[in-house]
């Protein structure tokens, strides 16, 4: 890890015991050189962490900014996701036995954060951490539906379409329309985009302010899909995710 990036964790560390603090001052709690503490003070202000007070030529201090409000609110709402859900997933696995997933948005990838596995010879294991592209699988295209217009033709002029199966969505074309199909239907579906022989079923996460936050999903092996066990494990899933819902205090399903 970068010195430079573990010396401005300290920093910021050190307004933890005290809010409000004037370069010597920081200098004295960091224990660090005045000309490295000024640096990343400076760096940390440039970035939005730290909010600069500058009262008189002599009087400048310095203090965390609002955006780590917003840190600490993404990380309470994700705990708080985990906690609800992991149930509902459990009870979801034991009536399927498929694999249930939560993915979040996570920059330009979808990031699976809680996995219940299947227990059948033949299923697909995804680990907690793994990251997938948004235009490839049920959950990564729910996310990336999410996005305003404008925020999608971005990520498209930026991102580099790979090849995972052969049914890969590949040109913008096709993944604007999947992206219609998304908004239209509430809920997300593939056939072996990401991962080889595996059909995925996602629906969205929503918070109290009607904001999608996660996905939820569940994959079944190909061999194992027919257009009605395709219906049931949406419907299982569908009646998961509203009860999700529902305990985060959004209603607009009503």
């Amino acid at each position: 890890m970068s010195k430079s990036l573990v010396r401005a964790v300290a920093l910021l560390d050190c307004f933890l015991e005290k809010p409000e603090m004037t370069i010597n001052e920081l200098t004295e709690m960091a224990n660090m050189p005045k000309t490295t503490v000024f640096r990343l003070a400076s760096s940390l202000v440039e970035s939005g962490l730290l909010v600069k007070h500058r009262k008189t030529s002599h009087d400048v201090t310095y203090k965390m900014s609002l955006k780590m409000v917003t840190y600490g609110k993404h990380v309470s709402e994700q705990l708080q996701l985990n906690k609800i859900s992991l149930p509902y997933m459990k009870k979801l696995n034991e009536k399927l036995d498929e694999l249930v997933y939560i993915n979040i948005l996570e920059g330009d990838e979808a990031v699976y954060v809680e996995t219940v596995d299947s227990s059948k010879p033949l299923r697909l294991i995804v680990k907690v951490g793994a990251r997938s592209p948004l235009y490839a699988g049920s959950a990564p295209k729910l996310l990336l539906s999410s996005k305003t217009d404008a925020e999608i033709n971005e990520y498209l002029d930026r991102v580099k379409l790979e090849r995972f199966t052969e049914n890969t969505l590949l040109n913008d074309y096709d993944i604007k329309v999947e992206i219609d199909k998304i908004r239209r239907n509430g809920y997300s579906i593939s056939y072996s985009e990401h991962f080889q022989d595996t059909v995925g079923l996602s629906y969205p996460i929503y918070d109290d302010e009607s904001n999608i936050i996660a996905a939820i999903g569940v994959s079944f092996p190909i061999i194992d899909h027919t257009k009605e066990y395709e219906e049931y494990v949406r419907l299982n899933l569908e009646d998961t995710a509203r009860k999700i819902w529902s305990e985060l205090g959004y209603r607009g399903y009503v």
